[in-house]
């Protein structure tokens, strides 16, 4: 029976939609017209989506214009300039209140424009990397954006997923669920399928998953029952406004010391006007110097200046596919000095199984990627493997009515029957799958088990056919904890099928396949097969040297093997798993190396950084790969086990940490360990993981990097950026941007202080001389605006250096405000202090014209102003090195010619135009002056 959504389904799910863990799964799919085993068809997905909507929250709308300038204003320094305005308005000078509001009024659009702008590309930078979700329509697994979520979708969960919607459950396996973003408990919740009392609370509703958990382990089902707003996510969200704030602790600690100095400088403005008045002065006048006292020393623009900087870092990132989800993280990445990278960041993900072991014998497999061409190939006598075609739908040879190969017999005068079991093991023990895209396959799932289902293809075994003679049970999934996955098949054999006998090389009904870590395998086996299928003791001495072998090739060695088990088995534990495994065979895995990984490591060498690789993968097959790329330590490559770091004290562990550059077989907690073992060390530690398991690490590490595509979602939430093209080089990308927004923030403080800090001190020796004033308040707020914009924001658009990525290019134990760049900023004040009065007490003692002084000094100030900025910029630079006859490029800093020309022509205006003249107390100059 169809129920209409728009009217009964929606009625239901509306009146009833916080008793859903009330109902029985199965009344769930009958109120939501969805069929549990094959989901929604599209015909129903396109009316529904039509009907309901996409599934994402509407936050309410953000604040007003109006509302955001007035929260501008909650800064010290503008403040400031209102009450400033409005004594002199009260004063009767008018011009001066207009001129200082005006520059308030600026302040506050300039600051709300660059912020707003920067807050919406992080934003989106955030929204680009979206959010996926398993779901089965027409009775196939398909991956499709979470927003395209509709109640009555059958989703399907994985450890590390996020969970897309409310869903009431169906299936679970060892499903556990961390749902601390709705009822703050950090601990996960095992659930289940049971129906529950009616007055169940949220937090006990163990067969509920909520939108915005996460999966922690295991597996599970659930029918969507709420989407967007009507999630109980959802009913939270409406009341807050999601918005970052574009803000560093840098800028925190920069806006508290701001605020410390104006406050110094207010004292010290009273002393001054007490002194004045002590000293026979008139109190407008000595008003006048405090209020030039305090507007000098006011830096107008510079925070504007160093959100534009931050705002062009993370832009510039983003177009190098880096994604900064936190921005405190980019000050961080400038002073990284070691990088914790595991072996699937460094290769392109494109597996390929090219060596398989089995019945004692060993195999070659030829082709690359996931392309069912290729061959397996019986070393020795280079005799081709093909199975006959017999579970292989399309694709591969000829094959006859019933199924057969026709040229089966003349390929395979004797099958290896450990060698079939090892590639059925492969197929079936998996939880992936292929689709044809643009005459190519496309791994729907992990690429490791597709690397497996694709060896399988090339020996002539068809997953969906395989599986629907022998149909999968159940299943326990890949866990780090375990490092294993098993299976639990059946077996059901009709007409159609009944050569699937030959194929099994045992008589019993249903069996376990298992596939992991080698070391784990091994443990659990007592017999082995061999090339007839026989069972034997289990000689793990040659398997062992099979895996070395294999893994001195760099390929990573995956384990099989199955058990058989009674007809009354229908459900797979643990202890199924514990022993009497019989062992099938070996398949080793290629991956290639990026091939610019190379070029990025030597990078980071290059500037100090240490790159160490903490893997899951075999000890031998993690130092192949190191050796390859060079990742030697002062030219030694010490590799340490997870066996060995568990043995180990803190100060050993950190001492481990320190000089080792391969750490295999880690398990979660230890790759936590051996993050705050580095930190406890001083390092700045970037660490780059897509798993579940890595979370952790990811949250302890100064950096979390996580993969924007093939990482987990539960990985991707705690990074801290996100690479949006899953390469490792775009590492060496983000911290060569970081180390530029550092050095342009250094810049753009050093240039901004001293010029208020030389008109700090102009004005208060004009103050303790009993002279006139060397510069107006009105002419210094026109210092401050030139130089601010014209002339400072220039800075942030500075290319990299060339430099960039050599050690010194970032002293990370040096923070911006270290002692050095204190005694830089208060040496160059000194300097442009003295050099502002002289030049005005030198013309005007010649002259006698005060109007004339202060204009020769100001624009003295400014040619010394640009001259500052060209020997702090790269441009200038650049052009010292041409004159010194260097052979280098004049590197393209359009935006610093550009401010230099603007500052010039504003300047010509300042002291030519009349209008200026009235406004400013300039006087026009000659061309001797």
């Amino acid at each position: 029976m169809a129920i209409s959504l728009d009217k009964s389904v929606i009625n239901t799910y509306q009146s009833s939609r916080t008793q859903w863990h009330h109902v029985h799964f199965r009344e769930v799919a009958f109120l939501l017209d969805t069929n549990i085993e094959t989901g929604l068809a599209s015909a129903e997905v396109e009316r529904r989506q039509t009907e309901v909507g996409l599934n994402e929250f509407t936050n309410k709308q953000g604040k007003s214009i109006w509302l955001r300038l007035k929260m501008q204003f909650s800064q010290p320094n503008l403040y400031i300039l209102v009450l400033l305005g409005a004594i002199e308005a009260i004063l009767g000078f008018r011009t001066y209140a207009i001129a200082f509001w005006g520059m308030a009024i600026l302040n506050a659009v300039i600051l709300d424009l660059q912020e707003s702008s920067a807050e919406r590309s992080i934003a989106a930078v955030v929204e680009a990397v979206a959010k996926k979700a398993n779901v089965i329509r027409d009775g196939k697994k398909v991956r499709i954006p979470a927003q395209e979520l509709i109640p009555g979708d059958l989703v399907l969960l994985n450890a590390g997923d996020l969970v897309p919607a409310d869903l009431r459950l169906a299936s679970t396996h060892n499903l556990q669920i961390n749902e601390f973003s709705l009822t703050g408990e950090l601990e996960p919740v095992q659930k289940s399928t049971i129906s529950l009392n009616e007055n169940t609370p949220l937090a006990k509703c163990c067969n509920m998953a909520y939108a915005g958990s996460f999966v922690i382990s295991g597996q599970g089902k659930g029918i969507v029952v709420a989407t967007g707003n009507s999630t109980e996510l959802g009913k939270v969200s409406r009341c807050v406004k999601q918005q970052t704030r574009l803000s560093t602790p840098f800028m925190w600690k920069f806006n508290y010391y701001s605020q410390i100095l104006l406050y110094m400088v207010l004292v010290l403005a009273s002393l001054t006007f007490v002194l004045g008045l002590g000293q026979g002065r008139s109190w407008s006048e000595m008003f006048e110097v405090v209020v030039a006292l305090v507007v000098s020393a006011i830096p107008q623009g510079l925070s504007a200046v160093l959100t534009i900087t931050l705002a062009i870092g993370v832009a510039r990132m983003a177009r190098r596919h880096v994604l900064i989800c936190k921005l405190p993280v980019v000050e961080k990445l400038s002073g990284t000095t070691v990088i914790c990278s595991d072996t699937e960041t460094l290769t392109e993900n494109q597996m390929t199984v090219q060596l398989i072991w089995a019945g004692e014998q060993r195999y070659v497999v030829d082709g690359l990627g996931y392309s069912s061409n290729g061959t397996i190939w019986e070393t020795g006598n280079r005799q081709p493997v093909h199975f006959g075609g017999r579970f292989l739908n399309f694709g591969l040879g000829k094959t006859s009515e019933s199924g057969n190969d026709l040229n089966f017999k003349q390929h395979n005068p004797k099958i290896n029957i450990a060698l079939r079991e090892c590639l059925m093991a492969g197929l079936l023990c998996n939880n992936s799958h292929l689709e044809p895209k643009q005459n190519q396959w496309v791994v729907v799932g992990d690429r490791t088990e597709g690397a497996l289902i694709i060896v399988a293809r090339k020996a002539g075994l068809s997953q969906s056919s395989l599986t629907e003679v022998m149909p999968k049970l159940d299943v326990i999934p890949f866990e780090s904890n375990f490092q294993s996955m098993a299976t639990l098949h059946g077996t059901k054999i009709n007409d159609k099928r009944k050569n699937i006998s030959s194929f099994i090389s045992d008589s019993s009904e249903k069996r376990i396949y298992v596939k992991g870590s080698v070391e784990v395998i091994l443990n659990r086996c007592r017999q082995m097969l061999d090339s007839d299928g026989n069972l034997i003791p289990f000689n793990r001495v040659s398997v062992e040297l099979e895996v070395e072998t294999l893994a001195k090739q760099g390929l990573r060695v995956l384990g099989f093997a199955k058990k058989l088990m009674g007809d009354n088995c229908n459900s797979l534990a643990r202890e199924h798993l514990e022993s009497d495994l019989i062992f099938i065979g070996l398949q080793g895995i290629f991956d290639p190396l990026r091939k610019e990984v190379f070029t990025a490591v030597r990078s980071f060498h290059s500037a100090g950084i240490q790159v160490k690789m903490i893997t899951k993968d075999h000890i031998v097959t993690a130092v192949a790969i190191a050796k390859k790329l060079g990742l030697q330590n002062k030219n030694q490559l010490l590799a340490f086990e997870g066996q060995q770091l568990a043995r180990m004290n803190a100060r050993e562990l950190a001492q481990a940490a320190r000089a080792g550059v391969v750490f295999a077989r880690v398990t979660p907690v230890q790759k936590l360990r051996l993050v705050e073992a580095l930190q406890s060390e001083g390092e700045i530690v970037a660490i780059a993981g897509d798993k579940v398991n890595d979370a952790a690490s990811l949250r302890q590490a100064n950096i979390g990097i996580a993969m924007g595509d093939a990482g987990t979602d539960l990985a991707k939430e705690t990074a801290d950026v996100l690479l949006g093209d899953d390469n490792f080089a775009s590492i060496e990308a983000a911290i060569e941007e970081g180390r530029t927004i550092y050095q342009n923030l250094r810049r753009a403080i050093a240039f901004i202080l001293p010029m208020n800090g030389g008109e700090l001190i102009a004005v208060l020796l004009s103050a303790l001389m009993l002279r006139e004033i060397a510069l107006l308040p009105l002419q210094i707020l026109w210092l401050n605006i030139v130089n601010s914009t014209a002339l400072a924001i220039p800075l942030a658009f500075e290319p990299k250096s060339r430099q960039m990525m050599f050690p010194d290019a970032r002293r990370c134990h040096k923070p911006l405000q270290s002692q050095q760049i204190f005694w830089q900023i208060l040496i160059v004040s000194a300097f442009n202090g003295i050099l502002l009065f002289g030049m005005y007490e030198w013309i005007f003692q010649k002259t006698g014209q005060v109007a004339l002084a202060r204009t020769i000094a100001i624009q003295m100030f400014m040619a010394s102003r640009i001259i500052h900025l060209l020997s702090i910029s790269n441009l200038g630079s650049t052009i010292t090195a041409k004159l010194k006859s260097q052979a280098i490029s004049i590197q393209n800093s359009p935006a610093i010619v550009i401010g230099i020309f603007c500052t010039l022509v504003l300047q010509v205006l300042f002291s030519q135009w009349s209008f200026m003249n009235a406004l400013f107390g300039s006087v026009p100059l000659n061309l001797n002056q």
